[in-house]
């Protein structure tokens, strides 16, 4: 009797909370079915039958990470506010007679009922859901290879410890809550905290550091690969920053305005400036979250969106010419060999090359400073701002790219640069000074690997130039940097692509270290499921921040609704009207609920251009498309936003207004909706 008791006052409870359990038990079912979703397309034994399935695991299994990691954290937080409201509640139980050991009977079933309710319909959401990801993913990766569909029992398995465990801790720490209360502080639960914040200018100052710290790194990064390596740094420095201005700027700010005279003294701007110095003070960390999680909603879906959208600009990135040859520590006989051979192929096939580019060089990776050189590979990578690389070209090679001769001397270059502009008159490496002839504006050789650093490509006199350096580095650094040598053309369009690569390849001459030969056709299948992953898991995780986000706007208004209505009827108290009424609540929660916002959309573009050093790693150097995919993603999120905000103040002015009335000109009125 006692547990069919307990078990349906728990239902009655759930039942009677419906208002902040629903929205709770929607988001845990979401999230049990996206990480089933990502666990059961990374077991899948079809990834093993495509190409870069390898690479599509990986992202799907990075991306199950994620969901699972992100669900604990974020089911954790949304706890928080379930029990905060309930508080009160179970103080009146303790009042009427109830043990302690009684109200952790109700909230084991509570848990128990939310925990099988979302396990089960999220398992059989995601196993449903499945067979459509099943037919979705090979669209987005463009290959023919049909995965599986099968009920996967790992999947339900990971799923079911995962969750469990949380329900478990969320159960543990609720009990613990409870347990360390006294029931007249449970039932004075809703009043704690009503002090006025003090302003914390050491943590503001804190906060606006690490900020700035963070915009920093992101302004200043030159170097792709080192962008890569600051990106967490900048983004923690961010997040650090960002939590402590809104727990604490934000009221040092706030209480700024109030001493303005000018601006505090107004019946519109006294009211909603105290409000909202009480209001951020208990809200200054969900409202951090949302911004946060703002943050990454536009980043990761403008990136991937770019990346996905682009996949044609990086292939004509990393690929200038349909078919590429590159050959490392090579001798006279190994090219003639090789352009021979590659004549064979190509008259086998009945195709003229077109765009012919054909050179050698020798590439080194240093530090500059005044004009000379230290090429150390030993102490100097790509992660250094400095860094920048030399590519030398003899000068032969280079009559062959423009078509006509030049008239170089062995002290004297020709310099282009991809980035700043080589401003030394000389050049000095290897304790060998070079006079610098002239700059050019353009080169054909220029590729986007070598635009990862600084670079400048260096054409000097003739062969025995480079011959000269490469034998002069191994005193230097006692390591080599091979001469190598680059052979890449397109085809006509009719011509067999990939008949000419197969053939090419496998008569490729002796006589090289290492020669690779590489085709657009070849690889785009790869690029599309290594971009299509990304993109996939980049909608999925967006979606989480997405549904993250709302959860915690929604338990934001409701909480603030319910601490909001005693608030109310003090205003009435004291003689406000209806209208001043309706400006001070609207001017309140437009103002913090919109802030956020602002800020995601502050720190997006403090990180576009860091943001596009890392797109650069992945061959996308498509600014524009990157602007307008961001531009896009940060309007429609805008507009999405502004719509839940108009749901959620729905919720917020009814339970403010929730048998209420204000007094104007003697008469009671009910206030009406403000949304």
């Amino acid at each position: 009797m006692g547990k069919v008791f307990y078990g349906r006052l728990a239902y009655e409870n759930i039942k009677k909370n419906s208002r902040v359990y629903v929205p709770y038990i929607l988001t845990s079912i979401a999230a049990v079915t996206m990480y089933y979703l990502m666990h059961s397309l990374a077991v899948n034994q079809g990834l093993e039958e495509m190409a870069g399935g390898a690479q599509v695991r990986t992202m799907l299994s990075f991306g199950f990470i994620v969901v699972g990691i992100f669900s604990v954290i974020f089911l954790l937080y949304t706890n928080s506010f379930l029990i905060k409201g309930r508080k009160k509640e179970f103080g009146l139980f303790q009042v009427l007679g109830m043990e302690k050991k009684h109200i952790a009977r109700i909230m084991m079933y509570e848990t128990i009922y939310i925990a099988l309710l979302s396990v089960v319909s999220g398992l059989t959401g995601g196993v449903i859901l499945s067979r459509a990801m099943f037919l979705l993913l090979p669209k987005l990766l463009r290959f023919e290879v049909r995965l599986g569909f099968e009920i996967s029992a790992a999947s339900i398995g990971s799923a079911l410890l995962l969750f469990a465990g949380i329900y478990l801790v969320t159960l543990l720490w609720n009990l613990w809550q409870v347990h360390l209360a006294r029931p007249v502080e449970l039932l004075k639960s809703g009043q704690v905290g009503e002090r006025e914040p003090k302003a914390k200018w050491l943590l503001t100052s804190l906060g606006l550091a690490s900020v700035g710290s963070g915009y920093y790194i992101a302004w200043t990064t030159e170097s792709p690969i080192a962008a890569l390596a600051l990106f967490f740094m900048a983004v923690l420095l961010v997040m650090i920053g960002t939590y402590a201005l809104f727990t604490s700027g934000s009221i040092t700010f706030l209480k700024l305005l109030r001493k303005s005279k000018r601006y505090y003294y107004k019946p519109n701007h006294f009211t909603a400036l105290s409000g909202m110095i009480y209001r951020m003070k208990k809200n200054a960390v969900g409202l951090a979250n949302i911004c946060i999680l703002s943050t990454m909603v536009l980043v990761t879906l403008s990136t991937t969106v770019s990346l996905y959208i682009g996949i044609e600009d990086v292939l004509r990135t990393r690929y200038p010419r349909e078919i590429m040859i590159s050959s490392y520590e090579v001798t006279d006989e190994f090219v003639d060999q090789l352009n021979r051979s590659v004549s064979e192929v190509l008259a086998k096939h009945g195709a003229a090359p077109q765009n012919r580019l054909e050179y050698r060089s020798l590439v080194f990776l240093g530090r500059e400073k005044d004009g000379e050189f230290t090429a150390e590979v030993s102490t100097v990578s790509f992660l250094d701002d400095n860094a920048q690389l030399l590519a030398f070209i003899p000068g032969e090679d280079y009559s062959r790219m423009i078509g006509e001769g030049i008239d170089l001397r062995e002290d004297e270059v020709l310099v282009y640069s991809e980035g700043a502009s080589y401003g030394s008159e000389t050049l000095k490496l290897f304790d060998r000074t070079f006079r610098v002839k002239g700059r050019l504006s353009e080169f054909e050789a220029a590729s986007n690997e070598v635009t990862l650093a600084q670079s400048h490509y260096v054409i000097v006199s003739d062969l025995s130039v480079l011959a000269e350096l490469y034998e002069a580095q191994t005193a230097s650094s006692g390591r080599r940097s091979e001469i190598s040598h680059f052979l890449g053309f397109d085809l006509p369009e009719d011509a067999d692509t990939a008949a000419v690569y197969r053939d090419i390849r496998s008569n490729l001459p002796g006589g090289a270290s290492f020669s690779h030969v590489e085709s657009v056709d070849a690889v785009k299948d790869e690029f599309y499921t290594l971009y299509g992953s990304l993109f996939f898991l980049g909608l999925f995780l967006g979606t989480l921040f997405i549904m993250g986000t709302v959860l915690i706007i929604y338990y934001k208004q409701v909480t603030e609704g319910h601490e909001d209505k005693e608030r109310f009827e003090i205003m009435q108290k004291v003689g406000m009207g209806l209208e001043e009424v309706k400006k001070s609540i609207r001017s309140q929660v437009l103002t913090v609920f919109f802030l956020p916002l602002i800020t995601a959309v502050i720190h997006v573009a403090a990180a576009f251009r860091f943001i596009t050093k890392l797109l650069a790693v992945f061959n996308l150097t498509n600014i524009a498309l990157f602007s307008w995919c961001t531009l896009g993603t940060a309007l429609v999120f805008a507009l999405f936003y502004a719509f839940v905000y108009a749901i959620t103040a729905r919720v917020y002015y009814r339970i403010v207004t929730e048998g209420q009335s204000v007094t104007q000109f003697g008469r009671p009125h009910r206030l009406p909706s403000l949304s």
